[in-house]
């Protein structure tokens, strides 16, 4: 547990620009709070002390507005950055060294029994107010765009973005920020696409149109010639 909770410790100074130093990150950042409670809480948990588990991790979310279940599988490394709203339900598992923001919900669509919640690879980055719901796989090095809804799987080295989350293929093995902007939306870019052929076909008929009313002034010229 201490070997994780360094390591937790570990992955906050390497990713977060604004951490001074390990004592700041202990004693004052939210997420690593929650994600310590969640250790110990998911300890409790696997000796046989459900009831001391819930309490120790509703206590958790009442002290940082971050609910994490105690059956939940979490790796190494994990930084929730400032955290308030997120939610990780059950049967969520995630992998080695991911990022989730504020407003995360790692949570199940009501419909399945069982394996409930998704199950996030190595590296991946889930922006802030993003929706992971059900038991899909997000592969490693993946990306979920800020408000995106994921209802479905998303391949490795891809990004997800939109409600519902749409793919976009990205270049590269990992993340190497934590940017959450500057991001290809598809949806958007089929609506830009969409509105240029629109003003290419405006521009035919508005051409045709002006044929038509020329050929028009001829017939009637010649009428009254």
């Amino acid at each position: 547990m201490f070997r994780q909770l360094k390591e937790d410790l570990d992955s906050i100074m390497e990713r977060d620009p604004a951490a001074r130093n390990r004592l700041e990150v202990f004693f004052l950042y939210s997420g690593f709070k929650a994600v310590r409670s969640y250790r110990k809480a998911h300890w409790l948990l696997k000796h046989g002390h459900p009831f001391l588990a819930r309490w120790l991790s509703q206590r958790a979310r009442h002290k940082t507005g971050i609910e994490i279940h105690p059956g939940a599988k979490i790796g190494k490394g994990l930084f929730i950055d400032h955290g308030m709203g997120v939610v990780i339900g059950e049967t969520t598992e995630i992998g080695d060294n991911c990022t989730l923001y504020q407003g995360v919900t790692l949570g199940g669509t009501g419909k399945d029994k069982g394996k409930r919640h998704p199950t996030l690879g190595d590296n991946v980055l889930v922006g802030s107010g993003a929706k992971v719901l059900g038991p899909m796989k997000i592969g490693d090095n993946a990306r979920i765009a800020a408000g995106a809804v994921v209802l479905s799987e998303v391949p490795e080295n891809a990004t997800a973005v939109g409600v519902p989350a749409r793919v976009v293929r990205i270049s590269g093995v990992r993340p190497t920020n934590l940017d959450q902007v500057n991001i290809a939306d598809p949806i958007e870019q089929e609506i830009c696409r969409m509105q240029a052929q629109m003003g290419h076909l405006q521009k035919k008929m508005d051409c045709l149109s002006k044929d038509s009313f020329k050929k028009k002034e001829e017939v009637v010229n010649q009428k009254h010639a």
